[in-house]
């Protein structure tokens, strides 16, 4: 039986046994933007049909290199504090297929901790932003937004100079291992899908040649 097909019995039962602070978010990478195909709980807000987030475009982005992410800390938009760990699943011929991601909200520990490092006289570390969405659309607006934030300006002004190692970085992310990224990516740049594609294989080429 495919490992996805299996897991999907398995979701409810996890999610159940943590209770309802736990999310169980099933991700099947061979459905594109719309990898989410089973979840159980409410920590994040998706839904059957969502799209993957920042950390499963780094997953996509790993191939067969990927391994699990376990026990990181990251904050919804809406300011919710999420302790997760994400697993890589793959079929018998060892391809990564989709992930299983395990996602506890634990704000309410977080802010207790809060309170007692400002009595404690101690900095609390900051958490990183994660964009949980069921729209694709927001996932790569995120992560265009944090690479423009880097080059401290504009990314649709850049000269191809400048465009190629944004490029190169959201490569790197992952965001073009998911299909139909490539023209939502062009549209943000104000170039054709051609220019992207041209840009995308020399920024490819030169890795290699390294």
């Amino acid at each position: 039986m495919d490992v996805i097909e299996a897991l999907k019995q398995v979701v409810p039962g996890l999610a159940a046994t943590f209770g309802r602070s736990c999310e169980v978010v099933l991700h099947d990478y061979r459905q594109g933007e719309r990898s989410v195909v089973a979840v159980s709980g409410e920590v994040t807000g998706r839904h059957v049909g969502g799209a993957l987030s920042e950390i499963g475009l780094a997953m996509l982005a790993r191939g067969e290199d990927a391994e699990a992410e376990l026990n990181y800390v990251t904050r919804t938009p809406e300011g919710r504090t999420v302790k997760s760990s994400t697993l890589p699943l793959r079929d018998d011929d060892g391809t990564l297929v989709g992930a299983l991601c395990v996602n506890l909200d634990v704000t309410a520990l977080q802010q207790a901790g809060d309170v007692l490092a400002d009595l404690a006289g101690i900095a609390s570390a900051p958490v990183p932003a994660t964009t949980f969405t069921d729209d694709f659309d927001e996932v790569v607006e995120a992560v265009v937004r944090a690479e423009e934030r880097n080059l401290a300006k504009p990314v649709a002004t850049l000269t191809r100079r400048e465009r190629l190692p944004l490029l190169k970085a959201l490569d790197e992310r992952g965001v073009f291992a998911v299909r139909g990224a490539a023209p939502k990516i062009a549209a943000r740049l104000g170039i054709s899908r051609a220019s992207l594609y041209t840009d995308l294989a020399e920024c490819r080429k030169r890795e290699v040649r390294r």
